[in-house]
């Protein structure tokens, strides 16, 4: 760790300092840049987008760090999902490569004929990626030992992590990428919601499914109420999500994944209905935040290593795994408190001077400019952390969103959306020729913020500008990997 560290460090004093420097006069004082005549097709492309607010782009020569074209590129942004590559170098850096999530089975007390007399432990570490079939497996390990009852009590312990009701207080109620999150975690914390129509009437179910396992919850449960708005409502207390549907938004058969606000809870439930079914009677769980002392562990199921859990990560943009990595990574007690654990980090290791609120970037006041975002990418890629190798293909692609088949240029990159905010970063690999790092930031922040709660999910005129966002994001990598690459 001594080593990378040391890298990313010089990588922020050193080779970024020249770039983009403009050329001294006779007398000392800088001559403004000059700008390149071929960047001016970047900026008919953004002007042409009519997106509103702002936009700021820049094209890095990788190996020099010299600037190629640029605009706005200092204007701080929010980056929504794009913020989660940093977190990617800042957890390998923290966490290190060969970091594992642990979930535990432990024990306090002795097993005798079957009986364990005194307390299961269920123990998360946090892992983001637990789903129901290793829940199950990992209960089939138990049930492996012989245990068969519990005279004492059954604790969920969820303290690894702080326990947070949602990732972000600016989404609905609603929507299954803001759940909460604990050191226990269990299907990125959603609940599966389904409805049948039959006889003029609907029957609901909640349950934890996956592809071999699919148990009913009743820690989460919905009520079909006849309104046309708001389209759901939800009511907590303590053990207990009670959520309501409109009936008017049913229509006919359907589904959808709700978030879960007390994981801890969901968890515990879901390992108690697995256990039943292997025969292994357990008590009503209890949450707590700190284990009993003189637990053991019998059992484990560890997740994959850190660098395959964050490829995930940025292939589907998993929020709860951004967060839960982020906050392994810097132990803070708070979301807010860990952004800034990873903002001040950023600015000694990458040279970046960006503002984070969180990990995923779906908290809408994190601020980057497109010049730090390459500035971070280039350190963070130089570093020893292998963050191109994590980057999805994105490929280089039309004006309709479509990746050119056979295009010899490689594009690996992350993008990001929000509400009326769209970004992308990453780099340019050619066959042959220099390597371009690049970012791309677009943003109606006073469109943004003015929107009601109840229009945050799919606001008027949203898919529209996003498509434009994405479709200049689209023409200026094409551009800039054919005409530098």
């Amino acid at each position: 760790m001594i080593s990378r560290r040391g890298v990313l460090a010089g990588l922020a004093a050193g080779a970024w300092s020249a770039a983009g420097t403009a050329p001294a006069t006779a007398d000392g004082s800088k001559r403004p840049p000059r700008r390149p005549s071929r960047q001016a097709a970047s900026e008919r492309l953004v002007a042409a987008a009519k997106l509103g607010g702002a936009t700021g782009f820049v094209l890095v020569d990788a190996a020099t760090g010299q600037v190629i074209e640029a605009q706005e590129a200092d204007t701080p942004l929010p980056p929504a999902s794009v913020a989660k590559a940093i977190t990617a170098v800042f957890a390998l850096d923290k966490l290190g490569p060969v970091h594992r999530f642990a979930t535990r089975i432990l024990v306090v007390g002795d097993i005798r004929d079957g009986t364990l007399h005194g307390d299961l432990i269920l123990s998360g570490g946090g892992d983001p990626t637990l789903d129901t079939d290793q829940l199950g497996d990992l209960v089939a390990s138990l049930a492996a030992t012989g245990v068969r009852q519990v005279t004492g009590r059954f604790l969920a312990h969820a303290g690894a992590l702080p326990q947070i009701d949602r990732l972000s207080p600016d989404q609905p109620d609603h929507v299954g990428y803001n759940p909460g999150l604990s050191g226990l975690n269990l299907n990125y914390n959603r609940v599966h919601f389904e409805w049948r129509r039959a006889a003029g009437d609907w029957t609901v179910s909640m349950d934890a499914r996956a592809e071999r396992f699919v148990p009913p919850v009743a820690m989460a449960r919905m009520q079909v109420v006849a309104r046309e708005v708001p389209l759901f409502t939800l009511a907590l207390s303590p053990g207990v999500e009670d959520w309501t549907v409109a009936q008017a938004a049913l229509g006919s058969d359907g589904s959808r994944w709700l978030p879960v606000r007390q994981p801890g809870v969901y968890v515990a439930e879901v390992f108690q209905t697995l256990a039943r079914a292997q025969g292994i009677a357990v008590p009503r769980a209890e949450v707590v935040v700190s284990l009993p002392s003189g637990a053991r562990r019998i059992v484990d199921r560890v997740s994959d290593p850190l660098p395959g859990v964050l490829r995930d990560m940025l292939r589907f943009s998993t929020n709860l795994t951004a967060e839960a990595v982020g906050l392994a990574a810097s132990g803070a007690g708070t979301l807010h408190g860990s952004g800034a654990v990873m903002t001040q980090w950023a600015a000694r290791r990458l040279g970046m001077a960006s503002h984070f609120v969180d990990h995923s970037g779906l908290e809408g006041g994190s601020r980057v400019t497109a010049a730090d975002m390459a500035r971070g990418l280039i350190a963070g890629d130089r570093a020893g952390v292998g963050l191109r190798g994590l980057l999805r293909d994105t490929g280089v692609r039309n004006d309709k969103g479509e990746v050119i088949p056979g295009h010899p240029v490689q594009v690996r990159a992350k993008s990001g959306t929000l509400n009326f905010v769209s970004g992308l970063a990453g780099f340019i690999l050619p066959p042959s020729g220099r390597e371009l790092c690049f970012a791309v930031f677009s943003a109606d922040v006073p469109r943004r913020e003015a929107l009601p709660m109840a229009e945050r999910e799919q606001p008027e005129g949203g898919q529209a500008w996003t498509r434009r966002a994405r479709t200049l994001q689209a023409q200026l990598v094409r551009r800039w990997a054919e005409t530098y690459g």
